[in-house]
Order: C-alpha cells, then sequence, then structure tokens
C-alpha cells in the first residue's frame, strides 16, 4: 500500500472516530501475529476474516486493511478467543493494547472459521467454542465436548452455578450491584463463565500443545441489560463497565498463559448492532416464544458439492439398474445363460 493510500485511511479513521464508537481491541497476541498500531477503520461484516487470516486461514475476499501485518507465516497461533461485548462502544481496559474503529457494526459470527478449523483439523478434534451465555446459545466440536462438558450454559445452570462455594460472588467486588437482583445476576453470570471456561481448560493444558489450533466466540450481552435496567450513566452500569474490563484482561491473560503466550485474544464492543435482514434474538428477561416468520436453512459452502455427488450418484445408479434390467429381460436362456447350457448338456448325458 502507498502512501496515498495509507493517507487515505487515517482520514477515513479521523472521520469514523467521530461517527462511531465500537471497537476492535487486541488485548493478547503473539510475535508471529503483528497488529500495527492505527486507527484504520474495521468493517464490521470483515472481522471474522480478519480472525481466520490471524490464523493463517485464506478468505474468499480479499481485505485491504492495513492493521494486519503478514507476520510469522510458519508459527500460527494456537488459539483464538474473540469475545463480542453488546451494550457499550468502548471499554477502558487496565492495561493498553491495540484499539480499532468498527465501521457499519453488524452481527457476525464465526462460522466460517469454525467450518475451516473442522475441515482441515477434523482427524485431530480441535476445541471449538461458540456460546452466548444469555441466549442458551452453545456449539461445541471436537475435544470441546469432553473439555467444557462442566460448563453451565443454561440460564438456570448458571443462576445455580452464582450461588455455589467457588463461585466469583465469594471474590468480585459487586459495588453498587446487587446479588438479588435478576439483571445483576444475569451479568454476573457471564464473568462466571470466562472464569469457568479458564478454570476447566487448565485442567486440561495437554490440549493446548498440540498442533490444532482452537476457537472460541462468546457473546456477552449482560452489560447491555444493565444499561437498559438502571440507565447508562448510573452508578451500577459504570460499575459493570469497571468490572466486565477487569474479568475479560484477567480472561485474557489466562488464556494467554494456558497457551504458551501463543494465543490472540481480542475483544469486539458495540453499542447496537445493525441488524437489516437478519433473526431478531430473544432477550434474555423474555420467555420463549415461538417465531412465525418462514425461515429457511442456512447452508455452507459444501452442501452444493454434497448435493452433485448424491445427485449424479443416484442417476448413474438408476440407469445402471434399468440397462441391467432390460438385458435380463431379453437374454435368451439357450445362448446366453451359462446355467441353461450346463443343463441342457446334463439332460443328453442322462
Amino acid at each position: 500500500m502507498g502512501r496515498a493510500g495509507m493517507m487515505l485511511w487515517a482520514l477515513a479513521a479521523a472521520f469514523l472516530a467521530g461517527v462511531s464508537g465500537d471497537e476492535f481491541s487486541v488485548l493478547r497476541s503473539p510475535q508471529s501475529v503483528v497488529f500495527r498500531d492505527g486507527s484504520w477503520p474495521i468493517p464490521g461484516e470483515r472481522i471474522p476474516d480478519i480472525a481466520a487470516l490471524s490464523m493463517g486461514f485464506s478468505v474468499e475476499e480479499d481485505l485491504s486493511w492495513p492493521g494486519l501485518a503478514v507476520g510469522d507465516i510458519f508459527h500460527r497461533p494456537r488459539a483464538t478467543v474473540l469475545v463480542t461485548v453488546k451494550g457499550v462502544d468502548k471499554l477502558v481496559m487496565p492495561k493498553d493494547g491495540i484499539s480499532y474503529p468498527v465501521e457499519n457494526a453488524v452481527p457476525f459470527s464465526l462460522d466460517s472459521v469454525a467450518n475451516a478449523i473442522h475441515t482441515l483439523f477434523s482427524e485431530e478434534t480441535p476445541v471449538v467454542l461458540q456460546l452466548a451465555p444469555s441466549e442458551e446459545r452453545v456449539y461445541m466440536v471436537g475435544k470441546a465436548n469432553s473439555v467444557f462438558e462442566d460448563l453451565s450454559v443454561t440460564l438456570r445452570q448458571l443462576r445455580n452455578r452464582l450461588f455455589q462455594d467457588n463461585s466469583i460472588l465469594s471474590s468480585l467486588p459487586l459495588n453498587s450491584l446487587s446479588r438479588n437482583n435478576e439483571v445483576d445476576l444475569l451479568f454476573l453470570s457471564e464473568l462466571q463463565v470466562l472464569h469457568d471456561i479458564s478454570s476447566l481448560l487448565s485442567r486440561h493444558k495437554h490440549l493446548a500443545k498440540d498442533h490444532s489450533p482452537d476457537l472460541y466466540s462468546l457473546e456477552l450481552a449482560g452489560l447491555e441489560e444493565i444499561g437498559k435496567r438502571y440507565g447508562e450513566d448510573s452508578q451500577q452500569f459504570k460499575d459493570a463497565s469497571q468490572i466486565l474490563a477487569d474479568s475479560l484482561q484477567k480472561f485474557a491473560d489466562e488464556m494467554y498463559n494456558l497457551y504458551g503466550g501463543n494465543a490472540v485474544v481480542e475483544v469486539v464492543t458495540a453499542k447496537t448492532f445493525d441488524t437489516p435482514l437478519v433473526r431478531k434474538s430473544r432477550s434474555i428477561l423474555q420467555t420463549a416464544q415461538s417465531t412465525s416468520y418462514n425461515l429457511g436453512y442456512s447452508y455452507n459452502f459444501n452442501y452444493a458439492v454434497v448435493f452433485n455427488i448424491v445427485l449424479w450418484l443416484m442417476i448413474g445408479l438408476a440407469l445402471a439398474v434399468i440397462v441391467i434390467s432390460y438385458n435380463l429381460w431379453n437374454m435368451d436362456p439357450g445362448y446366453d445363460s451359462i446355467i441353461y447350457r450346463m443343463t441342457n448338456q446334463k439332460i443328453r448325458m442322462d
């Protein structure tokens, strides 16, 4: 990228800084993954591509974003941890990291990265965990099923986990938050999930030393509910923001150390997501309701390949059955069948 291109990126970043405050922050990263210090905006829909490129995977569309350098192509990170925080555009982290503004924050998922890991490293069964505690949405692949089998994923499990003896309530300063309020408990339960993930993974340290990359994608909406309940200018929201920032930094340090300094930990903070043509997820305070929309199933890029293989295989088998059946029906027993010829000769000898 030339000098003119860098100047254009800088001007765009300066303009977007006053428009959108959403951020993409890199809390920890190894030396093999180089994030340049700057204010280049990141398109919200390209965040999964950044995660894929940092892990050494290719993407369908080229990404001309100067914030991510090539790095060491022979040493890629063993894990990528991406935490999405809803309800706030920026968190003041205890340690200085690299942050970039997010342009056009839209809902995203790391399904493409998870599919790439599952396809390339299926025999090594890597750890893939995608979790949204407040929505009771969980997706585990590979060894994650055995590592995190005791992880609380439902709202009832999360509430019960908070009141156990070894929960974070015994050591976390609540300040203006209350353990008797449902909204506060839902926020604290997400912090408990962060603690339990690093704690459970520490019992299986050998998984952090294998050759297959691991993926963790977490979505936290508790702070957004705190803001809706008390207001963003309330003391509860300020205390919750500080507690969340400290917990995220501690979680990042623990995951980074568990993988021997070879993990990328990123945080995306978004005040609100632009959700056109996207399924609306239910609030954590609402009861489950059935949707009346006739939504189609989502398919990955392998669907067309598998469909064509099955289709033409079935057509070939059908044609083979027709041809064989036709030849059997028109077979001359006296000339075409060895069974009839052998039987005829035996009758003559007798």
